[in-house]
């Protein structure tokens, strides 16, 4: 079952020619976002959807047959990556995107498989490690020079923890910080470069005695997602429930600078529920800010920008709405050394059918933030085939987007500074990693399948592509 914005809130949606920032709606906040209906309302359509496509069979990542490692390369050709000729299922869409890898989550050593978020590190020597999310776990592998995954083993889920889908992670130097929606998991601190003097012949199943850090500060062990700010030595622990604590599902810090003793310095609470969060010491035009510690939040229906280099006591800088907002999920800064502009994407405004995104084509929606008190929605770029977009992460210049079932969108934004209207912005690569809804009007289907999240910040140009049912793919873009 599919769920609507009211009538009323549609009505002044729809009166607004072109996407546009908007104060937030008190009301409509209330009823909808502040009270957590429509997060409730998302989490369960997805369960209740999931539920049903794990009882059919569709999670069971053995079905999936890993890449042989005797092909070095797929080639996209006219369009398409034969991975088995002939067959629809491994024929995946694409363009400027090859296929060098890929693995089930059964062979990245899962038993429930389910992928999720990922992250990724580059060792001193060059060495390119990923971490794949899972619904019991997370999968290590090291990316080899041909673009093969290495499995090298896995952490698995706290153990006080049941499995869940949602399992989130981000970097920190060399360490990983891990979280998941599961009630008592808590936050895993992992330091990757334990993989380094791993035999790939021998893999590694690491412990949480032995291995890790763990944060048991979360209210009820909860979070649905993470961050760091890698300059500021601490970690964010996001949406941890219930909204009724003190935190309010906000920003949790966790200060990483003595891993022994994880502790938290405070939190923000302010706007309540916080999706996801970018933060970073500010650089920037608004003079007035520079030098601060500053999260960019992705909070249900607005931008919502905080000042928290007082960890203790966070503030709100702005918290701005936009038309068709429906569930703000996750963004990120264009350049974090000068953060002027950045990209935002909404889950549900395709499902909903609300704004830009009612057509049922994932909305890239920009925005203007060089006065950090009144940032301006100065745009959007609206993809050429149905979907939902999920996240995004901005390397050079180019956005690469996991677009649910459309798979991986590299978009070219550079041109966003000069016209921020977005007309600028091209789709310059994807891979389709969900070639079972190749043939729905409109290139794919409006629904929570295909890929989570990826990785895209290795110098060899790789990117791991997490999905939810199959396993883990790598791409580079082509020659």
């Amino acid at each position: 079952m599919k769920y609507s914005l009211n009538a009323v809130a549609l009505a002044a949606l729809s009166s607004c020619a072109l996407a546009k920032e908007l104060p937030k709606d008190e009301k409509l906040a209330a009823e909808l976002f502040d009270s957590g209906i429509r997060h409730e309302t998302i989490m369960s359509t997805k369960m209740s959807f999931w539920d049903s496509r794990r009882e059919q069979g569709i999670f069971d990542s053995t079905q999936h047959k890993s890449m042989d490692a005797a092909v070095d390369v797929v080639p996209c050709v006219n369009g398409v990556a034969e991975l088995t000729p002939g067959d629809p299922l491994y024929t995946f869409k694409c363009s400027g995107l090859d296929l060098y890898d890929f693995k089930s989550h059964a062979d990245l050593g899962s038993d429930g498989g389910e992928g999720a978020g990922s992250w990724g590190w580059t060792s001193e020597d060059g060495r390119e490690f990923v971490a794949i999310a899972q619904s019991d776990g997370s999968a290590f592998a090291e990316i080899s020079p041909e673009g093969k995954l290495i499995y090298l083993g896995r952490l698995p889920q706290y153990p006080d923890a049941e499995p869940s889908l949602w399992r989130e992670i981000k970097g920190y130097k060399s360490y990983i910080v891990i979280g998941s929606e599961a009630e008592r998991h808590g936050i895993q601190v992992f330091d990757l470069a334990k993989l380094l003097d791993v035999d790939p012949a021998s893999p590694v199943t690491f412990n949480n005695e032995d291995d890790i850090s763990h944060f048991n500060g979360l209210p009820s062990g909860r979070s649905h997602t993470v961050q760091t700010n890698e300059e500021a030595g601490y970690a964010v622990a996001s949406g941890a429930q219930p909204r009724t604590d003190a935190c309010a599902s906000g920003l949790i810090f966790i200060d990483l600078s003595d891993l022994s003793n994880l502790t938290s310095p405070g939190c923000a609470a302010t706007d309540g529920y916080v999706h996801d969060a970018q933060c970073l010491i500010y650089r920037g035009p608004d003079e007035k800010y520079v030098g601060e510690d500053i999260c960019y939040g992705y909070n249900e229906d607005t931008l919502t920008i905080y000042n928290v280099t007082n960890k203790a006591a966070a503030t709100v800088i702005s918290r701005t709405s936009y038309e068709g907002a429906s569930y703000t999920h996750q963004g990120w800064v264009l350049d974090p050394e000068y953060q002027q502009y950045l990209v935002l994407d909404d889950e549900y405004d395709e499902y909903d059918g609300a704004g830009p995104g009612a057509d049922g084509y994932p909305i890239t929606y920009i925005w203007d933030i060089s006065d950090l008190e009144a940032p301006k929605q100065t745009g959007y770029y609206k993809a050429s085939r149905k979907g939902i977009d999920h996240n995004q992460f901005v390397n050079d210049g180019f956005s690469f987007q996991s677009n649910y079932g459309g798979g991986l969108h590299i978009l070219d934004v550079s041109s966003i500074p000069e016209d921020p209207t977005g007309a600028g912005v091209k789709e310059v690569a994807y891979f389709d990693i969900y070639p079972e809804d190749d043939e729905v009007e409109g290139g794919g289907e409006v629904e929570f399948v295909g890929t989570w999240s990826h990785y895209p910040y290795f110098k060899s140009g790789y990117v791991m592509i997490n999905t939810i049912e199959r396993g883990a793919y790598v791409v580079k873009l082509s020659s």
